[in-house]
């Protein structure tokens, strides 16, 4: 049988944020005591998981959750600045007449999530957002248990390393998709079960056996 639960992050998977990302990278790292991100370290940064971009960048630990907060306030003052990629309105259209169940989880309030999304919130079955930094197994977890749905019927697509380890620690299937934050070849050396360079290839993916 195909997938019946597909668990997507949100920003860098199905939102274009990482321009906005880049614009206020620099304004919260004075803010808050770490190194600057300059354009010519993008590259190099977008290679890493979110563990070694801390040390790299110098981040204390303790402020993790003090940045994500500021982070989420900002996002929220310029949400009209982040839209979803093109396609996701048809993703999602698809994958609802297929039968499947749609999840998102999120470092991301879920009031962001729902305003970029707009009437596609409608598709969503579930929302667990405000994750921890490393904190996406634990949500997986309880997006399982509220669907009932087992791990060998369920996916997660994202973009980041950390999303890579949030599913293996959770026994679900990951698909990576190249259009986010971390480079396509960093994501690939992490052996991901598919790694996606178009909308289109997800769609394919989840209408067919997974395993």
């Amino acid at each position: 049988m195909p997938y019946k639960l597909a668990i997507f992050d949100m920003d860098g998977t199905l939102s274009d944020s990482f321009s906005w990302f880049l614009s206020v990278i620099n304004s919260v790292a004075d803010k808050h005591k770490f190194q600057r991100v300059e354009r010519d370290r993008i590259d190099e940064l977008r290679s890493v998981g979110a563990g070694e971009l801390i040390r790299l960048l110098g981040v204390a630990k303790w402020r993790i959750p003090l940045i994500a907060r500021d982070m989420r306030k900002r996002k929220a003052q310029q949400i009209d600045r982040i839209s979803l990629f093109p396609g996701v309105d048809r993703m999602f259209c698809e994958l609802k007449a297929r039968g499947m169940t749609i999840a998102i989880v999120s470092s991301d309030s879920e009031d962001n999530v729902r305003h970029v999304l707009g009437d596609l919130d409608q598709h969503v079955a579930y929302f667990a957002c405000g994750a921890g930094l490393f904190g996406k197994t634990a949500k997986f977890q309880r997006i399982l248990e509220l669907t009932g749905i087992s791990v060998d019927d369920t996916i997660s697509i994202g973009d980041e390393i950390r999303d890579i380890d949030a599913a293996r620690e959770a026994g679900i299937d990951f698909g990576a998709v190249t259009w986010g934050y971390t480079s396509g070849a960093a994501l690939e050396a992490r052996a991901p079960n598919y790694l996606f360079s178009r909308i289109d290839e997800v769609i394919a993916a989840l209408a067919v056996p997974g395993r």
